[in-house]
């Protein structure tokens, strides 16, 4: 069994965000000893886990409200879950692309002003074409500029 202080410092979270969880209903295996202090078990800290990784994936504390509800009601709302897991893959998969478009956005840049700061301007660099940059960089330069 762990502390509030303990659980808040294995997951970086500061104790007002636990206490709000456990507010919400979110660690529906919480405990309490006798004198009404919070004891985390490794059932709640694998709540927490997902609870977090949800959270970090962009879910609303609403949705994980939902989700933590069905795993309370058990197997009837395994579908349910499924589903769920499933549209946030989609989601998060969706972010990763997107993300990607901006590092290689990025990746360009610093190409770019590797050039110019070499050749001391952008002249030289500002009037290359797509057929003229190096293969990777224009595979950078196209997905990017959704080319």
């Amino acid at each position: 069994m762990y502390t509030i202080g303990e659980v808040s410092e294995m997951f970086n979270l500061p104790i007002p965000t636990l206490r709000y969880y456990d507010k919400e209903g979110l660690l529906n295996d919480l405990k309490r000893d006798k004198s009404r202090i919070r004891k985390f078990n490794e059932k709640t800290l694998e709540a927490l886990r997902v609870i977090e990784c949800l959270k970090k994936s962009g879910m609303q504390i609403k949705d994980i409200k939902q989700f933590m509800h069905w795993c309370a009601i058990g197997d009837k709302t395994l579908i349910k879950r499924k589903e769920m897991f499933e549209n946030q893959k989609i989601s998060i998969e969706n972010q990763i692309k997107d993300l990607q478009k901006i590092l290689d956005m990025v990746k360009y840049k610093c190409w770019y002003y590797e050039k110019a700061v070499k050749d001391g301007t952008e002249k030289n660099i500002k009037n290359i074409t797509l057929e003229e940059m190096p293969k990777d960089i224009r595979k950078l330069y196209n997905n990017a500029h959704n080319i």
